[in-house]
């Protein structure tokens, strides 16, 4: 353990921690834009500046570390004039259709802005102009809202392992994209699980499918029904309509990880085509039934295959999706009930 001085007030952090995780375990609130806790740390955006004593000049928080008997100042005035102003060039360069984006009331930059008494941007110049790729279902990327902070790199090469998304170009031109800056519908090694756009802090990446049903609600956290891992996430809804997924960084299992189904399968939620009763065939066509309807044919057609040739003739195929004492009810069922052994799982398919 190492101590220094922050704002005033004498610290204790471990070594080898940075001077913005000695400030976040006393309390000291930092802004950051690029810097992510499960993520290397990259000090691309500049808004972290601190003041340390016998440095040559302001440094970045998330990438300095931190020593015993430093002395550091992390909001005087000439520290609060160079964010101001490093959000303000930013800015200087970003789309401002704050009232139609998708992140909108939900940007880090945006949130930045107003902290810092933004009211507009005193900088002008060139602006970027780089097309939409909007060439999957999934994910929408736009470039001219990108930031340049990383962690939409850094989460896909570092957490996911994909090396998807690269830095292309060099100066005013540097943009994040697939290698060759093709389409991620092209990329080879992109699963769509969309954990670069949990990452996103502007509408640089943003979900597809949540595109243009407006702000939600509320988010209600839920556990993902497509398999056995328990993933938790947020449920976006609108209307009493789920429009979307979200990551929830307090899921114990995941965290911001999701896969393509959990982030993206959820359109089946509300779909017409959706079976909501019972359907028996009759004179050969479906109609509708009861459960219990539904329930005595199952039962009296198993008890006849059984009768007529033996338990072994039925099998069972049980369910991923379950919760596991789903899956031990219907080895039970099968083995105690119908007298066989012949219970499958969805997942060796």
């Amino acid at each position: 353990m190492i101590k220094l001085t922050i704002d005033g007030q004498v610290i204790e952090t471990a070594a080898g921690s940075t001077l913005l995780e000695a400030a976040q375990q006393a309390g000291v609130t930092i802004p950051t834009l690029c810097h992510l806790a499960d993520l290397t740390p990259e000090g691309a955006c500049r808004v972290c500046v601190v003041e340390v004593e016998g440095a040559r000049g302001l440094v970045t928080a998330c990438t300095y570390p931190a020593s015993e008997g430093l002395v550091v100042r992390t909001n005087s005035a000439v520290i609060r004039e160079a964010r101001k102003s490093v959000v303000e060039l930013i800015l200087a360069n970003h789309p401002q259709d704050c009232l139609s984006c998708q992140r909108n009331l939900d940007c880090e930059l945006q949130s930045l802005a107003n902290q810092f008494g933004i009211r507009e941007v005193r900088f002008e110049g060139d602006r970027r102009k780089f097309a939409v790729d909007d060439s999957n279902p999934f994910i929408i990327r736009d470039n001219n809202k990108c930031i340049l902070c990383g962690r939409c790199v850094r989460v896909c090469q570092e957490v996911q392992c994909c090396d998807t998304l690269e830095w292309t170009n060099r100066g005013f031109d540097t943009k994040v994209a697939p290698a060759f800056d093709e389409p991620l519908i092209d990329s080879s090694s992109c699963l769509f699980c969309g954990t670069c756009v949990s990452a996103c802090p502007v509408g640089a990446l943003t979900e597809k499918p949540m595109h243009y049903a407006g702000l939600p609600d509320k988010k209600v956290k839920t556990t993902c029904p497509f398999c056995g891992v328990g993933c938790n996430f947020d449920l976006n809804v609108k209307d009493d309509k789920v429009i979307g997924v979200t990551s929830n960084l307090t899921s114990p299992v995941n965290g911001r990880l999701t896969c393509v189904k959990g982030r993206f399968g959820t359109d089946y939620i509300h779909s017409p085509e959706r079976l909501t009763t019972p359907l028996i065939k009759k004179n050969g066509e479906f109609v509708e039934a009861s459960w219990d309807e539904a329930y005595d044919l199952i039962a009296s057609k198993f008890g006849e295959i059984k009768t007529t040739y033996g338990g072994d003739a039925i099998a069972a195929l049980s369910s991923a999706r379950c919760v596991n004492e789903d899956n031990y009810l219907m080895q039970k069922f099968m083995r105690a009930a119908i007298g066989t052994n012949n219970v499958d799982h969805c997942a060796r398919t």
